[in-house]
């Protein structure tokens, strides 16, 4: 009969462990992935912006020179991305092929101009920036139009300094709400052996001989819940890297190292500080409100 409920006692004990270290290990993934959406909101942004394209119109009497200077102009400025050459013979198979038809058969003529794409860097994706080099562009002779899509580029670098903020501050909360969880999480385990804390106090232990178990028991919870929220998050980051290359996301060494170490110091210090303040309560009570 005693090894039975022995028996009971210990697989509720080590549900209660399992419980501990997964809800440890949960909140702290989720505060991770939060943290490094923070982190990259910057290069998610500039990721966006660098996918609209400035479009550079050239006039048919361009010369050929003049499109090669041009080109390599826009390849070497401090403003640009990638560049990208369509003749109108190109242009018009693109267009063909997007709205199914041959449409030279019956225009007879192809109305497309060369053009040359340019992809601009993000710190140049700005109002006022791209004004600037459409200006500069315009000048040239041999430039019929520059077009880019610019309600887009104002709504953007409106939305993303939005958007940051709103990160930023939904990220603080949800640090205070991960604080709470491992808190509760941590003062039940402490509460089941509130028992035992006051028997040791009773027979003359002093709180910090009582308090140094438990708090190196969750120390360990801590990081056996950071490690699985760290190879959890792992997971995401090489996948969202290999879905969307051009985030370079795995390319900061250092960014997602101390991302990972940020993880891991507050599995430690939220348990640590969860612990010593649940024995301390416990241990300051009298035998008798032990049972409310």
């Amino acid at each position: 009969m005693a090894s039975s409920f022995e028996k009971f006692q210990k697989r509720r004990l080590i549900s209660s462990y399992f419980s501990v270290v997964l809800s440890i290990s949960l909140v702290l993934f989720l505060l991770g992935i939060l943290g490094l959406l923070v982190l990259n909101s910057q290069k998610v942004g500039d990721y966006f912006k660098e996918q609209i394209p400035l479009v550079v119109f050239l006039k048919d009497t361009a010369k050929e020179t003049e499109i090669t200077q041009l080109k390599q102009s826009l390849a070497l400025a401090d403003f640009t991305k990638e560049t990208l050459y369509v003749t109108k013979e190109q242009a018009a198979l693109q267009h063909s092929a997007t709205i199914g038809e041959d449409f030279m058969e019956y225009l007879g003529d192809n109305p497309l101009q060369n053009s040359i794409d340019v992809r601009l860097l993000a710190k140049f994706v700005t109002p006022q920036k791209i004004q600037d080099i459409v200006t500069k562009l315009k000048n040239k002779d041999f430039v019929d139009d520059v077009v880019y899509d610019k309600p887009l580029i104002e709504k953007l670098t409106d939305n993303i300094t939005k958007i940051s903020y709103w990160v930023i501050g939904i990220a603080g909360v949800f640090l205070i709400i991960a604080i709470l969880l491992i808190n509760s999480s941590i003062r039940l385990s402490v509460y089941s052996k509130r028992f035992t804390i006051k028997t040791m106090q009773m027979v003359g232990a002093t709180k910090r001989f009582i308090r140094l178990p438990f708090i190196l028991r969750s120390l360990r919870f801590g990081v056996i819940g950071a490690f699985l929220a760290i190879i959890a998050m792992g997971g995401v980051v090489y996948y969202c890297d290999k879905s969307f290359p051009d985030l370079k996301l795995l390319s900061d060494k250092i960014l997602l190292g101390g991302l990972f170490g940020f993880v891991l110091l507050m599995g430690l210090f939220i348990s640590w500080v969860s612990t010593y303040f649940a024995t301390q309560r416990f241990l300051n009570l009298k035998t008798d409100e032990l049972y409310y």
